[in-house]
């Protein structure tokens, strides 16, 4: 596996990522702005080059199998958001968004980025699936900066999260 970016031309295989996990991607206008925002925003994504392999007698069959994204986006000259990051369902647990996110970071430093903040669903969503993605953050060393209750809506209260560098 590879990671290639930022720019990528994956719309589609990054759709497909996202509908692999419609307990975090549920709503299909916003899963549709974040796969779009794959081709504008820097975008890294995980390939699996061994996709195909077998049969590389179509093109399509021998395409890079994307098994999982993080897309950016900057707000100002120092100061950074991860859009999006999603790893396939069936490539989960396995370090990928680890990976990427390491990966992501030293791109962001090499472009002069201090600040990277995320926006999750804060915990008092009661989302099981959540509580994982906020805990996955912290691994990775952001923390809690504050909690929007109705930045989305009054049922997905936004906590923002921050590290910097």
């Amino acid at each position: 596996m590879r990671i290639v970016g930022p720019t990528l031309a994956a719309v589609a295989p990054c759709e497909a990522v996202l509908r692999s996990l419609p307990d975090w991607f549920g709503i299909e206008e916003a899963l549709l702005m974040y796969a779009r925002d794959t081709a504008t925003l820097p975008t890294f994504a995980l390939a699996n080059d061994a996709h195909g392999a077998e049969h590389a007698d179509t093109a399509e069959n021998t395409a890079p199998r994307i098994i999982g994204f993080v897309t950016l986006q900057q707000h100002f000259p120092a100061a950074w958001e991860v859009h999006c990051i999603a790893i396939h369902a069936d490539a989960r647990g396995q370090g990928h968004g680890r990976a990427l996110m390491a990966h992501a970071e030293r791109w962001l430093l090499d472009s002069g980025a201090r600040w990277l903040q995320v926006k999750t669903l804060a915990a008092a969503s009661g989302s099981a699936e959540y509580a994982e993605t906020r805990a996955f953050y912290e691994r990775l060393g952001y923390e809690p900066l504050e909690v929007f209750p109705e930045l989305w809506s009054p049922n997905n209260p936004c906590l923002q999260m921050v590290k910097a560098r």
